[in-house]
């Protein structure tokens, strides 16, 4: 079964980062840079997996609870992305980081709007 689109911004966005973030790390385990591939592919999957449990929370704390975690993962996913451009290891994706900040700056303002 395929991905059913949500016509949600954020829950959409984050499930597409994603997608784009396995095939990013299968990459970087191709090259062998294993740690830094789970690493990277650890939080960046984890953004939309809390968003999308964001979608079923019981109140608006937990709502918020949510996507500050997915905002704390989508920080350290920037992290990750700016490790692997400073050493140089493996090119970052064309519109990855771009796709990064665009994440970040949306959750924090449905975090501060609700």
């Amino acid at each position: 079964m395929a991905y059913r689109f949500r016509n949600n911004a954020i829950v959409d966005k984050s499930f597409y980062f994603a997608c784009k973030i396995v095939l990013f790390a299968e990459e970087l385990k191709a090259n062998r840079y294993y740690e830094i591939a789970n690493q990277v592919l650890k939080s960046g999957t984890s953004i939309g997996a809390n968003v999308r449990e964001s979608q079923r929370s019981v109140s608006t704390r937990d709502f918020k609870n949510k996507l500050g975690i997915a905002l704390k993962e989508a920080e350290e996913t920037e992290y990750w992305l700016d490790i692997i451009d400073e050493t140089k290891i493996h090119p970052i994706p064309k519109g990855m980081y771009e796709d990064c900040d665009e994440l970040i700056r949306l959750l924090v303002t449905i975090i501060k709007k609700s």
